[in-house]
């Protein structure tokens, strides 16, 4: 039996470098293997947890599912799809919620954080966890492939499964969180101690993004924070952190071992060569996937079409698991 992969991302804006090397470059990846079942989701339903300008989230809904088939994601190895098209995530998410404590949605350390940045908390920010869960257990998932602040949610994910199973009998499958060993965290440029942010990317500096233009991502380079040494080496010095952020991104693009990168860099004659390089690099993997973008955005039909032809996919795999849990709820179908 083949193992499932599932995993989404938000279209609250073009996504980054970050993004890129810790989920998107993997699913492309992972859709070659004979052993896994690839289904990857824009999920559209979580971005409304905070405000949207409805035509800003139209144009970035199309934007992401158009750059997922840019950088190489294929319709007929993957199901590709928008999840607001699978009535299935807000129908089951609304089923896990009525066996879901409270408690445990109070404990969600992302709620923590992001309520106190918002002086209007939507009842959807709390809950969304739950979404989540409906997103991963419809679909009878194995793995679910998450950065460290994501594997929490997972984990309740597991939990709600353990409890409907115990209640209803086996139904869902327990999912595992997948956490990639290199590249996981990619840290922002201008302050290598925090995690290169979606919500962040505008700001100049922090990110660069996958559509970013070749210029544009070697000024955002050329001014990445570092040190005032020379060393070019992988380090757990925090004061080493913009250095080996630098080195992070070299590492997963060229697909290298730390002691090759280390070797690349050994003639190096400061940071300055360390950024040049590390430029290079980006725009090589870049460059080909903002230009297969400009071609699939300006064909909305056939970006229709193949959201509509993976919507009918994902539904196949995940109506069948709605009116099973429907039935052991003991609604009348």
């Amino acid at each position: 039996m083949k193992r499932r992969i599932f995993s989404g991302i938000q279209p609250s804006d073009v996504i980054h470098i970050g993004n890129y090397i810790g989920a998107v470059k993997r699913w492309v990846a992972s859709q070659e293997d004979p052993e896994r079942d690839n289904i990857f989701c824009v999920v559209d339903l979580h971005a409304l947890t905070v405000k949207q300008e409805p035509e800003e989230l139209r144009r970035h809904i199309l934007e992401l599912f158009a750059l997922f088939l840019a950088v190489g994601l294929d319709p007929n190895k993957s199901t590709l799809f928008v999840q607001s098209h699978v009535t299935t995530h807000a129908e089951g998410g609304w089923l896990l919620n009525c066996i879901t404590p409270l408690g445990w949605l109070n404990k969600m350390t992302q709620f923590k954080d992001k309520s106190q940045k918002q002086e209007t908390i939507l009842t959807g920010l709390l809950d969304y966890p739950v979404l989540m869960a409906a997103d991963i257990l419809f679909y009878d998932t194995h793995e679910v492939p998450v950065g460290e602040d994501q594997k929490q949610h997972v984990e309740l994910a597991r939990n709600i499964a353990e409890r409907f199973n115990f209640h209803y009998g086996e139904t869902f499958i327990i999912p595992e969180p997948v956490i990639p060993q290199i590249g996981a965290r990619i840290m922002a440029l201008d302050d290598p101690q925090i995690k290169m942010s979606k919500s962040m990317a505008a700001n100049k500096g922090h990110a660069i993004r996958v559509l970013d233009e070749p210029k544009e991502i070697e000024r955002t380079i050329l001014r990445a924070k570092t040190d005032s040494g020379s060393d070019i080496r992988f380090s757990k010095d925090p004061l080493k952190a913009g250095v080996n952020n630098l080195l992070t991104i070299y590492q997963t693009l060229t697909g290298k071992s730390a002691d090759a990168v280390e070797a690349d860099f050994a003639d190096a004659r400061g940071y300055g060569d360390l950024k040049k390089r590390v430029a290079e690099v980006v725009i090589a993997a870049t460059d080909p996937v903002r230009k297969q973008h400009h071609q699939f955005i300006k064909d909305r039909g056939e970006l229709e079409r193949l959201m509509k032809m993976g919507a009918e996919k994902a539904r196949t795999i995940s109506e069948p698991r709605l009116q099973d849990v429907k039935q052991k709820m003991g609604l009348v179908l």
